[in-house]
């Protein structure tokens, strides 16, 4: 099992898990629900990673981060953010 360091940020009426280390993302009604979507994310990430030599991931640019915290939309961008540690 590996630490994964996420960012969940509400958008609209679902939360949005974002997991720094490889850009792979969760999302569902509740945090628990996108942290649950975004491990079986990795999971399915990781058995595909372990058998093909042609697949690349890489760590959250500062770039991808300030988008992914300041998204654009017609409703106003919420400040709830929460920073976790998660094992997958």
């Amino acid at each position: 099992m590996d630490f994964y360091t996420v960012i969940l940020r509400q958008s609209s009426e679902q939360w949005v898990a974002l997991c720094l280390e490889n850009g792979i993302v969760g999302q569902g009604e509740t945090q628990n629900h996108a942290i649950t979507k975004l491990k079986q994310a990795i999971e399915s990430f990781q058995e595909v990673y372990e058998s093909k030599s042609d697949i690349y991931f890489a760590a959250v640019s500062i770039r991808e981060l300030h988008e992914f915290l300041t998204v654009e939309s017609k409703e106003p961008a919420s400040e709830v953010y929460e920073l976790r540690a998660v094992y997958a």
